[in-house]
C-alpha cells in the first residue's frame, strides 16, 4: 500500500501543473454502484472493498470518505496510512479540502468517474480559495496498477419483449416526445441500467448486475449505441438496426457527443429527418442536450455547450421505475421462486445446525449440546451461502446473484454490508446470531431479501432488539399515503419502534429494484437522506422494506421485503388525492422464537399470521414434503 502512494504522488508531482491533491471515486465511466474488476480503483489504492467511498491522496496524507454503512468495514481493512472520515460526522469531502489544503493548490480528477453535479459542486467549494479542480488526460491510477484486470469481452443479448413487456419502439417514442416538450432535440444516456432498459439489451459486464459497458446518444431523428462492437452478435445487431440505432465503437460517444453539441450528428449519419422522430422539418426549435448530472461524467459533459445543457435528471430513470405489467408479473413470480429458495435453504440449515452442531435448532430454545467437529463438517459463513446459491440456481431462468451474499454470524452481523470472504470468514456459532441478505437474477425479475435467525437460546436483548425491527418493518408495509408522499416522510415510520428504545440504524430503509437490472434502483428510495424527497413514490414501483439494529462487536439484525406499490382502498379520499398502500411479494417466515410477542400488538400479530398463512399457500406448489411440513411449523399462527 506504501508503495501505491508513493507511485502515486510520484505522478501527481510530474503533472502539469503538479497535483497536490488527486480524487479516487469508487465510480466507473457511468457512475455505477457495482463496478467491474478493473474499474475498482478505490479499491486498489486504499485497500477498503466497500461498494461506497471516496480517497483523496495529497503530498502527505490519505484520506477515505464513506457512509455508516462501511463505518467498522472501513475501520477493519484501512491502514495506519489512511484516516477515516466518516460522512455525516466528519465535515465533507469539499468542505475540508477547501479548508486544509493551501490556497491555488491544484487537485486532479479523472473527469470521465465524476458525475457533473459532484464535479461542480467541488468547483464552487474550491473557488473560495482559487483552487482548480484540474482534469487529468490519463487515470493517474491506471498508469501505476501492474496487474489491472484486462476488459473482458462479454456479449450482449436481447432481452425479450415476454420479460420486457415494453418494445424498444414504444421506450424510444415516449423518450423522444419527453424530450420534445422540453425543448431539447437530444439525450446522452450514461447509467448503464437505463441503457440497457432503453433497449431491451443484458449483459455481464459487471458482476451482480447484467448489463453491457455502453452509452447511448438518442436525438429527435436517430439513436445511437457506444459499446465495444466485439460484444454485439449478429442477432443482436439486426434487432437494434429493426429499431433504427447505430451501433458505433465505445471510445466514438465522445467525439459524437461533441458533434451533437455543435448539431452535425444527424447530419453525418445522412438521417432522413422525421423519419423516427417527433420533428418533421429543419424549423423545429429544439436547441437543448438533455444531461442527467448525477450520472453523466464531467468528460462528456465538457463536450458541450454549458448554455445549452438541459441539467436534469434522465427522463429513463422514472419510466424505468414504474414497472410495467407483465415486469410486475414476472417479479412477482421471480419472488416465489426465490422465497421457495430461501426455505430450502433455511430447512437445510437446521438441519445441518442441529446435527453438527448440536444446536436447538430453528423452533426450540434448549443449550447448545457441545460436540468436537471435524475440520471438514465445520460451515462458514462462505460455505452456506455457496449453498444457499445453489438453492436459487436450480431455479428457473436463474442467471447469477445480484450482489455478495451478506452471509454473517455474530459480530460480522454488526458490519451493514460485510462481504465474508472464504479464508476469513467466521465459523457458524449456534449460540450467536445469523444474518443473511441475499438475491438473485432472474430473468423475469431481481430480488434482495433479509432474514435473520438465531439456533440457539437467544437473550432476552436479542429478541427485544428483533422484535423492534419486526414492529417497524410491520409498520412501513402497512403504511397508506397520499399521491405525492415521498420515501423521505416514510422513513421515520419504521424507525418510531426502535427509538423507543434509544436504538436506529445508520443505513435508508428502502430502495428500488430492477427488472432483470440492478438491486438498487433509483430514482425514489425511503431514507432520512433529503434526497429521498426528490421523487414521490408511485403505483408501480417496488421499495424495499429493510429496517435494523447493529450493536458493534455483538450481533446484527435486518428484516427485508420487497414491496410493490398500489392504489389503497381506503373509506374516503380526502383532498381527491387518491392514496396509495403496499403489497409484500417476498415470502419466507419471519422466526418466531426471536419475536418478544409480549412487545406486539394484537394488530401486528393478526399481520403476522395473515403473512405466514400467505406464505404456506403461495410457496406450498415449490416445496417437497419435508420442506412444507417444516414450512407450516414454522408459520403457525402465534397469539400473545
Amino acid at each position: 500500500m506504501a508503495d501505491i502512494l508513493a507511485s502515486l504522488r510520484s505522478l501527481m508531482a510530474s503533472q502539469s501543473p503538479p497535483l497536490d491533491a488527486l480524487l479516487v471515486p469508487s465510480e466507473d465511466y457511468h457512475q455505477s454502484e457495482y463496478v467491474s474488476a478493473r474499474d475498482k480503483r478505490r479499491e486498489f489504492v486504499s485497500g477498503f472493498t466497500g461498494s461506497a467511498g471516496l480517497a483523496l491522496i495529497t503530498k502527505n496524507e490519505a484520506r477515505l470518505w464513506t457512509d455508516g454503512r462501511y463505518f467498522l468495514q472501513a475501520t477493519q481493512q484501512l491502514s495506519d496510512q489512511w484516516k477515516l472520515m466518516r460522512i455525516g460526522e466528519d465535515p465533507p469531502l469539499d468542505v475540508w479540502m477547501s479548508d486544509n489544503l493551501q490556497k491555488e493548490a491544484a487537485i486532479g480528477i479523472d473527469p470521465w468517474c465524476v458525475s457533473v453535479d459532484t464535479a461542480q459542486r467541488w468547483e464552487r467549494a474550491f473557488a473560495k480559495k482559487n483552487q482548480k479542480l484540474v482534469q487529468t488526460s490519463t487515470n493517474l491510477v491506471d498508469e501505476i496498477w501492474k496487474n489491472r484486470p484486462p476488459a473482458e469481452i462479454n456479449p450482449a443479448v436481447d432481452h425479450p419483449l415476454e420479460f420486457a413487456g415494453r418494445s424498444v419502439a414504444e421506450k424510444l417514442k415516449a423518450l423522444r416526445e419527453k424530450l420534445s416538450s422540453e425543448k431539447a432535440r437530444g439525450i446522452i444516456i450514461t447509467a448503464l441500467d437505463e441503457v440497457a432498459w432503453l433497449y431491451n439489451i443484458r449483459g455481464s459486464d459487471v458482476s451482480y448486475s447484467p448489463v453491457v459497458h455502453a452509452f447511448a446518444i438518442v436525438t429527435l431523428n436517430s439513436a445511437f449505441l457506444y459499446v465495444d462492437k466485439r460484444k454485439v452478435s449478429s442477432k443482436v445487431s439486426s434487432s437494434l438496426q429493426a429499431n433504427g440505432i447505430e451501433v458505433r465503437e465505445y471510445g466514438a460517444v465522445s467525439s459524437d457527443a461533441a458533434m451533437l453539441a455543435s448539431n452535425q450528428l444527424d447530419q453525418a449519419t445522412g438521417v432522413n429527418f422525421g423519419q423516427n422522430g417527433v420533428c418533421q422539418n429543419d424549423t423545429c426549435d429544439n436547441d437543448l442536450i438533455w444531461v442527467d448530472p448525477a450520472s453523466c461524467c464531467y468528460a462528456l459533459f465538457s463536450k458541450l455547450d454549458a448554455n445549452k445543457v438541459l441539467l436534469q435528471q434522465s427522463p429513463l430513470a422514472l419510466a424505468k421505475a414504474l414497472k410495467n405489467p407483465v415486469e410486475l408479473d414476472g417479479l412477482k413470480n421471480a419472488h416465489i421462486r426465490d422465497g421457495a429458495a430461501v426455505v430450502q435453504y433455511l430447512v437445510w440449515l437446521d438441519k445441518q445446525m442441529q446435527e453438527i452442531y448440536g444446536a436447538s435448532g430453528y423452533f426450540l430454545e434448549g443449550e447448545v449440546t457441545s460436540k468436537k467437529i471435524p475440520e471438514t463438517m465445520k460451515l462458514t459463513e462462505v460455505s452456506v451461502s455457496d449453498k444457499l446459491e445453489g438453492f436459487r440456481a436450480s431455479k428457473e431462468h436463474f442467471r447469477g446473484l445480484s450482489f455478495p451474499t451478506i452471509s454473517s454470524v455474530g459480530p460480522n452481523a454488526a458490519i451493514i454490508h460485510y462481504s465474508p470472504q472464504a479464508k476469513t470468514c467466521a465459523e457458524l456459532d449456534p449460540n450467536s446470531i445469523y444474518l443473511f441478505d441475499s438475491g438473485a437474477q432472474y430473468l423475469d425479475g431481481t430480488t434482495d431479501i433479509t432474514r435473520t435467525v438465531h439456533f440457539g437460546k437467544p437473550s432476552a436483548h436479542e429478541k427485544a432488539c428483533y422484535t423492534s425491527v419486526l414492529k417497524g418493518h410491520i409498520a412501513l408495509g402497512n403504511a397508506r399515503f397520499p399521491n405525492g408522499t415521498n420515501g423521505y416522510s416514510l422513513d421515520i415510520l419504521a424507525r418510531i419502534p426502535l427509538w423507543r428504545y434509544g436504538l436506529d440504524y445508520r443505513h435508508g430503509t428502502g430502495h428500488g429494484i430492477g427488472s432483470y437490472l440492478n438491486v438498487h434502483e433509483g430514482p425514489h428510495q425511503i431514507s432520512f437522506r433529503p434526497q429521498a424527497r426528490n421523487v414521490p413514490l408511485q403505483v408501480s414501483m417496488t421499495v424495499t422494506d429493510e429496517p435494523g439494529y447493529y450493536e458493534d462487536g455483538n450481533f446484527g439484525i435486518r428484516l427485508e421485503n420487497v414491496l410493490v406499490i398500489k392504489e389503497a382502498d381506503t373509506e374516503f379520499n380526502f383532498g381527491d388525492k387518491g392514496y396509495l398502500s403496499f403489497e409484500h411479494i417476498t415470502w419466507a417466515p419471519y422466526q418466531i422464537k426471536l419475536i418478544d410477542l409480549s412487545i406486539l400488538t394484537p394488530e401486528e400479530i393478526q399481520w403476522l399470521n395473515r403473512y405466514h398463512s400467505k406464505c404456506r399457500e403461495i410457496l406450498a406448489p415449490s416445496l417437497h414434503k419435508n420442506e412444507m411440513e417444516w414450512l407450516k411449523k414454522a408459520t403457525e399462527p402465534v397469539s400473545a
